[in-house]
């Protein structure tokens, strides 16, 4: 619904940019460009440098998860197996052993992905800035009154400068 508010706003800011005098209608055309957002987040290689950056930075800490998850696998296996042959005292503390360290797994997750998503977000706030820079600067060489991206119903190929922007993003 707010889709459909935003596209009739927009057809009816273009109708209404169309009727006024100026330059550019003087010149004949009101240049509009297209956007396709989706398509720039899945090949933009600054996002796919972002990606792989964000992989090589948590990939240490994701070993250690891991290893973890091992460890506390083989403690369960190991209270499944001895623990009907252990005495009272050393099954409570093999099982309090086990909960601290399925405490301090847990506690790993979170932070992990905590950090995981703050370092993620930080990168596409960063990708998205420098898009945006290459879509103005290429607005303003290229002399398009307007420039569209979220919202659109349809936009035709003729307008669909996703292409265009996706090769400066490319050539830095």
């Amino acid at each position: 619904m707010k889709t459909c508010k935003l596209t009739v706003f927009v057809l009816a800011l273009v109708g209404a940019l169309s009727l006024i005098p100026g330059p550019a209608t003087a010149a004949g055309d009101l240049k509009i460009g297209f956007v396709d957002l989706a398509k720039l987040s899945e090949k933009a290689p600054q996002i796919t440098a972002a990606q792989n950056k964000i992989d090589a930075e948590f990939s240490g800490r994701e070993k250690e998860i891991v290893e973890l998850q091992r460890r506390v696998a083989k403690m369960e296996e190991a209270m499944t197996t001895n623990g009907p042959v252990l005495s009272d005292s050393e099954r409570s503390t093999k099982e309090r052993e086990l909960l601290s360290k399925r405490r301090e797994l847990k506690r790993m997750q979170d932070e992990f992905r905590d950090d995981l998503n703050i370092r993620k977000n930080e990168m596409l706030r960063s990708v998205n800035e420098e898009i945006g820079k290459v879509i103005d600067n290429f607005a303003k060489s290229e002399k398009y009154d307007l420039i569209l991206a979220q919202g659109v119903m349809y936009a035709g190929k003729r307008i669909d400068i996703t292409d265009l922007i996706l090769k400066k993003l490319g050539g830095k």
